[in-house]
């Protein structure tokens, strides 16, 4: 399976959007799953804080201090199977959020991730993540004869800034399980509105790629080209995606919220004409529901 392809983020603010992507590409997943994550974190910080508080001056001041934040919650994610494909897998995810003091955290597929600077607008840091896109020769009988490739940890290193509801993030994947899925660096753009209980939040992206990442994915060798049928195809490193992002949360309660996110991308040069490539469109989707504790 991919891994929902182009949201990505870091760690998110408690009072501001961020994106990733923000799951993963690393992937796919990495973004999609921690941008709508991130927006359930922020939207749920943004209704605790407007709430008025019903509680005595000591509970109250004991729940301002606590530098714990943790929510939980269910969530299933719409992906391709592999980059490219036009079949649809359907998975569950946990919309897992954990951090510590702004600093610490672990989140989706990000495991656990510091973020060595940050202040009210900015976060900079790394993480270990962990990425879900593969892909494997049983997928579909035109993979026969290419070989599989397998998910793993990759070291995600972080970016992002925040200017009244405008939110642009950078985010660097490096694979460090020898899998030959290569470097991604994801960039994305993303405005917000809250309207009462709800934010919309939309915005542009990109994804670029090396050569190592494009030709597991998208490039045919010689002997893969003889096993497979499929014709030699060599790629390079260059823009894998162009996407928009679409994330919509809402708060049922002070503890309850719910999150749709959507990516909507279009796979580019090399990736667009690989012979693997059955559709240039991708949608990855992620729905959860987000209890905050």
């Amino acid at each position: 399976m991919t891994a929902p392809a182009t949201l990505r983020f870091g760690k998110p603010m408690d009072m501001s959007l961020r994106t990733p992507f923000r799951f993963g590409k690393s992937a796919r997943m990495s973004l999609l799953v921690a941008a709508a994550l991130g927006l359930c974190t922020a939207r749920t910080a943004h209704a605790d804080d407007a709430s008025p508080s019903t509680t005595s001056d000591a509970s109250t001041g004991a729940a301002t201090d606590s530098k714990w934040k943790i929510g939980v919650g269910p969530g299933v994610v719409i992906t391709p199977k592999y980059p490219g494909s036009r079949q649809l897998t359907v998975f569950p995810f946990p919309a897992l959020d954990i951090s510590y003091d702004d600093r610490i955290f672990s989140q989706g597929p990000d495991v656990l991730g510091v973020n060595v600077l940050r202040g009210p607008a900015y976060h900079v840091g790394a993480a270990f993540t962990f990425d879900f896109q593969t892909r494997k020769e049983s997928d579909d009988p035109r993979l026969h004869g290419l070989g599989n490739v397998y998910g793993g940890p990759k070291l995600k290193l972080f970016a992002d800034y925040t200017w009244w509801a405008f939110t642009g993030s950078v985010a660097l994947y490096q694979d460090v399980a020898g899998h030959h899925q290569g470097t991604t660096v994801m960039t994305d753009f993303v405005a917000s509105a809250p309207v009462g209980g709800w934010l919309f939040s939309v915005g542009p992206g990109f994804t670029w790629a090396n050569s190592t990442y494009t030709q597991t994915f998208f490039g045919v060798s010689g002997q893969q080209s003889a096993a497979s049928g499929l014709p030699t195809y060599s790629t390079s490193a260059g823009v894998r995606d162009i996407h928009m992002n679409a994330m919509v949360t809402y708060d049922f309660s002070k503890h309850w919220n719910g999150s749709v996110s959507a990516t909507f991308g279009r796979l580019e040069h090399d990736a667009a004409n690989s012979p693997i490539t059955e559709k240039r469109f991708e949608l990855n989707t992620l729905a959860s529901v987000n209890y905050k504790f």
